[in-house]
């Protein structure tokens, strides 16, 4: 056991002496977020980094594009009978606003 396992538990095991045994459980659960934080940081940067270049490789691809395509473009579909959709974010965000409201609305009345 190295020494700084040993320290945190005598830590533990001095607080529950004097304290009683509700605050030891409270700062065992502080230890091992303690002990995890640093791994769990470390996979969310890693997470992180491959996302950035996942979009990096996407965005290269859409540069030789006349028309890049985004998040936006896929979530409307084009009929050709009907009228272009205007397809800037703003107006993504408030569509799907809408429909977040819509079901919202439809759900209320069914509860």
């Amino acid at each position: 056991m190295g020494s700084s396992d040993a320290f945190i538990r005598a830590t533990i095991n001095r607080l529950g002496a004097r304290i009683g045994h509700g605050l030891a459980d409270a700062a065992a659960e502080m230890a091992v977020l303690a002990q995890d934080a640093p791994d769990r940081l470390r996979q969310e940067w890693d997470l992180f980094q491959e996302e950035v270049r996942a979009e990096a490789d996407r965005l290269e691809r859409d540069d030789g594009q006349a028309e890049p395509a985004d998040a936006a473009s896929d979530m409307t579909v084009s009929d050709p009978e009907s009228p272009p959709v205007d397809q800037t974010p703003q107006a993504v965000i408030d569509r799907l606003r809408a429909s977040v409201a819509e079901i919202n609305r439809f759900l209320e009345v069914r509860s």
